[in-house]
């Protein structure tokens, strides 16, 4: 499968730079020339690592950007600004590359991670069945998009025109934010009906965390929870918290 670009990977690799001490005193968010709003910083429009100005069409989501910039201390820690770095990324990449990221999203649908279930045993079946069942009705409902459900691991092809509901949902997506967003999800989950369903605010991000690890929670309570493994899994749910904070910024736009 052909995972979709990352956009919160792709921040974090542009923002490791060596540690800067604090060079600004104030900070506010403005309305941008041309639309949307804009973080200032002592006066000055603050840039992104490619040089752009730090702008979402959002107030919402500066202000929750201008909050971590005003908690930072004597230096500025870029892990310590995950919805900038989110951000840093849908301007500097997403934002000139939306159609290519529209497609990537897109492309998880013809093999979601909701359509694959498991034949036994059926206390693990009956996991998914609750988890899985209610973000198809949604889809089915909300974006007349029907899937084909498929035992185990083995491929099964989804009708044309339901991916091409899928896909007419994102192009329906044009902040750049949001797209990143999107993405982002959709690559912590394996599923871009999760994404959109967060998205619309139809499934928490709570319950789509939960149901993207349903197989693996079944397995952790039969065989035990890996301290590394759950490390790992703390550190993406963090990066869903913000995606879903993105998302939440932008629904009204």
């Amino acid at each position: 499968m052909n995972e979709p670009r990352d956009p919160m990977r792709a921040a974090q690799a542009h923002m490791r730079q060596p540690t800067v001490r604090r060079f600004y005193k104030t900070i506010e968010v403005r309305e941008a020339e041309g639309g949307g709003f804009e973080l200032m910083l002592d006066g000055r429009a603050a840039r992104t690592p490619g040089r752009n100005r730090l702008a979402a069409r959002s107030r919402p989501l500066m202000e929750r950007v201008a909050e971590e910039w005003a908690r930072q201390g004597e230096t500025v820690d870029p892990a310590d600004m995950p919805i900038t770095r989110l951000l840093n990324s849908a301007i500097d990449g997403v934002s000139r590359t939306m159609d290519e990221t529209r497609g990537d999203i897109a492309r998880y649908a013809g093999s979601d991670l909701l359509c694959y279930r498991a034949e036994a045993p059926e206390t693990l079946a009956e996991s998914q069945r609750r988890a899985f069942d209610p973000v198809l009705a949604w889809a089915a409902e909300a974006l007349g998009a029907r899937f084909n459900l498929a035992a185990s691991v083995v491929h099964v092809a989804q009708p044309p025109e339901a991916l091409a509901r899928v896909r007419a949902a994102l192009d329906a997506v044009d902040d750049p934010a949001a797209l990143a967003a999107l993405s982002v999800i959709t690559s912590l989950t394996g599923s871009a009906l999760i994404a959109l369903a967060v998205a619309r605010g139809s499934v928490t991000p709570e319950e789509a965390w939960a149901a993207a690890h349903v197989d693996e929670d079944f397995q952790n309570e039969r065989w035990g929870v890996d301290e590394e493994a759950r490390a790992r899994r703390e550190a993406r749910w963090r990066e869903m918290e913000v995606a879903a904070i993105a998302l939440a910024a932008t629904r009204d736009l």
